[in-house]
């Protein structure tokens, strides 16, 4: 796990990076924005009234020396981004919307990165998912060509890295939003080092089963290859027949997939959510994210369970994808 990480912090530092936590009262954003910034990795925005993230950063020590504090309700920028929201949401706000919405630190902060002020964003420790996704959806969107973000996790253990997905944010994606799951996994996959080898799975492996659930499968998988024929991609298959090569050449021995998948596209969030814990609370992988996918420019969500560790990762993940 360590070396995952010092590879992300070769990746981003020097790079003038800057990332947005939204929760400048949060001991632990304040505890880990004060690591990145003595670490010279990349440049906090805390987002908070100036005097009172201080008062807080000096009750837990932490030093923010490095990092900049923008307050929503007194800064340079206000009129600048209330004009752009107005503008990005088309009729949707007014300007006293506008100016009302942006007290908001998710907003603010989403708006900081939206006009590239500030490069990705982390929040979350204090506010629920929606807080944190809404405004990037309305705002940052997705990629062109992308219909849905989706949130992935790396499985780590020992030198063992495998990209599960979506186990965060779309309930029962169609063949469409699993075609592009799978294209975007691929991609977040290489920037951790991974070359993807991008498995769909289901109950079935290669018409073994049919019933819709699987034929929405077989359907991505044409979709997938028709996006991105460069990808090393297959489906459907059911876990064994994607990870076990002995399974494979018995399930699927014509597939470019020989038990070797490291890229695993589940069916639903419902298979992927269990899958992933799964491997995390039996197999003792550690579950990196979720890091979310297909956005313009990163935006990433924490637990509110988390610790001043997880802020910390999370930030260099986010700026390696925003590179």
């Amino acid at each position: 796990m360590s070396n995952l990480f010092e590879t992300l912090k070769a990746k981003v530092k020097g790079k003038d990076l800057k990332i947005v936590f939204p929760e400048g009262q949060d001991e632990r954003i304040l505890s880990a924005a004060s690591r990145l910034a003595a670490e010279g990795i990349l440049t906090p925005v805390i987002i908070g009234n100036a005097g009172n993230v201080q008062e807080k950063a000096e009750e837990v020590n932490a030093s923010l020396e490095g990092c900049e504090i923008l307050d929503p309700s007194d800064n340079e920028f206000m009129e600048e981004l209330v004009q752009a929201f107005v503008e990005r949401r088309k009729g949707k706000a007014t300007e006293e919307d506008a100016k009302k919405i942006l007290l908001d630190e998710n907003y603010f902060g989403t708006m900081l990165v939206y006009t590239g002020k500030a490069h990705g964003l982390v929040s979350g420790a204090a506010h629920s998912t929606a807080d944190t996704v809404r405004p990037a959806l309305q705002i940052i969107k997705t990629k062109e060509g992308v219909r849905k973000t989706s949130g992935v996790f790396i499985m780590v253990r020992e030198d063992e890295k495998y990209v599960f997905a979506d186990c965060a944010i779309n309930i029962n994606p169609d063949s469409q939003d699993l075609a592009e799951i799978a294209v975007e996994s691929a991609k977040t996959a290489e920037m951790f080092d991974i070359d993807p080898r991008v498995a769909m799975l289901s109950f079935s492996t290669k018409g073994s089963a049919k019933s819709p659930e699987t034929e929405k499968v077989t359907e991505a998988v044409n979709v997938a290859k028709e996006k991105a024929p460069h990808l090393t991609l297959d489906g459907e298959f059911q876990f064994d027949a994607a990870f076990v090569p002995s399974v494979a050449e018995k399930k699927a021995p014509d597939s470019v997939i020989k038990g070797d998948a490291n890229v695993f596209i589940f069916p639903s969030l419902e298979a992927g959510n269990i899958g992933y814990k799964i491997a995390q609370r039996l197999g003792n992988f550690e579950a990196v994210g979720p890091i979310l996918q297909g956005l313009n420019a990163p935006v990433n969500d924490l637990s509110r369970g988390c610790n001043e560790e997880d802020v910390y990762k999370l930030a260099l993940i986010t700026a390696a994808q925003a590179l």
